[in-house]
């Protein structure tokens, strides 16, 4: 081969391999993310479990998957108009594993493109699917139980601090349960004769507000429920709550992780797996009418002793045998 077609064929192909690597990458399936927190350290575990189910369904991100993430930054209006910039870009399921409320927005936008949810609301009620079994549409996930949990966690705080007189609830007016939440740890309290002062907070000054008058109330402890708002600002919370000397009783395993003193909920990372198995079958063909939601119902107490220490408390016998993990 002469010199000059050698050169001319060495650049031809290199030419060619960028446009290569572009049609790959347009042949690969698009997986669209909605969340209504944001991105960044205090999620970065739960978006990992939902890689790790994704590369359970055999898919993994910028090998034979793309992923476009879209983050409402907590401000949940914005959902709406990322969900349709999802549907522009045409991406073969939508993954909502944070919320009902992103799942929702999704919803709204598309009747044909899959959504799989991960929510703490009851689907069938929040009109996701028509039945768990057989949730017909275009929209199947996780369910996490949350019924209870609010009225649970008041009865754990109460067993720690068996003469508190006043609890505080505080809670994310934009949340879809709050009527509920609110409406259960009342007659939960009203049974047994405590006091609890609800305080609603949208943002980080509202929030430091909150327990600003929490303190002032002497209130013994306070309560907080699941929320996206609080979720991405728990170092803000436990550090106030270290700071007023309010003992606080938290919604997930993350917070007692980052000091919080005690928490009782659902595994979190799982739930963001089992989201990410199911949007991994729904790009091998399964449709979401034919996925059954799936019932989310392992709980986890965890307790920080640490953090008791700091409060000065001592943590009954009884409970620490009931903790699934105590931290040293």
């Amino acid at each position: 081969m002469r010199r000059r077609e050698f050169i001319t064929l060495l650049g031809g192909t290199a030419a060619a391999l960028p446009l290569a690597a572009r049609a790959q990458q347009l042949a690969m399936p698009v997986v669209g993310f909605l969340h209504g927190g944001s991105a960044g350290a205090e999620r970065a575990h739960l978006v990992t479990a939902f890689r790790q189910g994704l590369a359970a369904a055999g898919y993994a991100e910028g090998q034979n998957v793309i992923i476009e993430y879209r983050w409402a930054d907590e401000q949940f209006d914005r959902l709406p108009a990322l969900a349709t910039e999802l549907v522009r870009r045409r991406v073969s399921v939508i993954a909502t594993p944070g919320s009902a409320v992103a799942a929702l927005a999704a919803k709204a936008t598309t009747a044909t493109i899959p959504i799989v949810f991960g929510s703490e609301n009851d689907p069938v009620k929040a009109g996701l699917v028509a039945s768990f079994n057989r949730p017909g549409g275009n929209a199947t996930g996780v369910y996490h139980l949350s019924a209870g949990l609010a009225e649970k966690r008041l009865g754990l705080i109460r067993e720690l601090l068996p003469h508190a007189d006043l609890v505080g609830l505080l809670l994310n007016p934009n949340n879809l349960l709050i009527d509920a939440i609110t409406t259960e740890v009342r007659t939960a309290a009203s049974a047994v004769g405590q006091k609890v002062e609800v305080l609603h907070a949208r943002n980080g000054a509202e929030i430091e507000a909150a327990f600003a008058v929490l303190e002032k109330k002497r209130a013994s402890a306070v309560v907080l429920t699941p929320d996206n708002l609080f979720f991405g600002r728990r170092v803000q919370v436990v550090t106030l709550a270290t700071r007023r000397g309010i003992p606080a009783i938290y919604s997930s395993r993350e917070w007692t992780q980052v000091g919080g003193l005690m928490s009782y909920g659902p595994d979190l990372a799982e739930m963001w797996r089992q989201v990410g198995d199911y949007a991994g079958r729904v790009l091998k063909g399964v449709s979401p009418a034919d996925l059954p939601v799936m019932q989310s119902t392992k709980l986890e107490l965890v307790i920080n002793l640490q953090t008791a220490r700091a409060f000065d408390l001592e943590i009954p016998p009884t409970l620490l045998a009931r903790a699934d993990e105590v931290i040293e």
